[in-house]
């Protein structure tokens, strides 16, 4: 995710930007709430700050933990009741399967949609989930963009904005 981390930085500085209910999360190892960080008045000041605050960029990724660590906050600040969530990731995944399996679930529940953007994707139309992370959480997914390239990124935010 390294190669597509600061595009995926700007979309999140840009959504926010827009709008200022969105919240954004950074997960490696664990979850790391980074909108404040992203609030500033310039992308590379907010990239900066990002950085910082994010402290496990190549810890390995545990998505299942740190969902659950975002619902179980989302329960205190309603934050992922009726939204729009927005993962981005490869997929790879040096969790449990049966906690990224549970957390998946439970925030299907809770959110209105929940959307994955994962590189590995590309261009292919046909994409069918290969990494474990993405195979144990398609089934709560209701839709997978690319994010490859900056044409990705562009498309997918404007499916975004007709998305509520």
């Amino acid at each position: 995710m390294a190669d597509y981390s600061r595009n995926l930085l700007q979309l999140a500085y840009s959504a926010r930007r827009a709008n200022t209910k969105v919240e954004v999360f950074c997960f490696g190892s664990r979850l790391t709430r980074i909108t404040k960080s992203i609030d500033k008045r310039t992308p590379d000041e907010a990239m900066r700050l990002a950085g910082e605050a994010v402290l496990d960029w190549d810890g390995g990724t545990r998505i299942g933990d740190s969902l659950t660590t975002f619902i179980k906050e989302s329960r205190r600040a309603r934050l992922g009741r009726g939204a729009i969530v927005v993962i981005c990731s490869d997929g790879l995944d040096q969790g449990q399967p049966q906690v990224l399996d549970k957390s998946m679930q439970t925030l299907a529940r809770l959110a209105h949609r929940v959307v994955w953007v994962n590189p590995h994707k590309g261009d292919n139309e046909e994409y069918v989930p290969n990494t474990i992370g993405m195979m144990v959480a398609d089934p709560y997914i209701d839709k997978v963009y690319s994010g490859h390239n900056y044409k990705s990124i562009e498309e997918f935010a404007r499916e975004l904005s007709k998305m509520g």
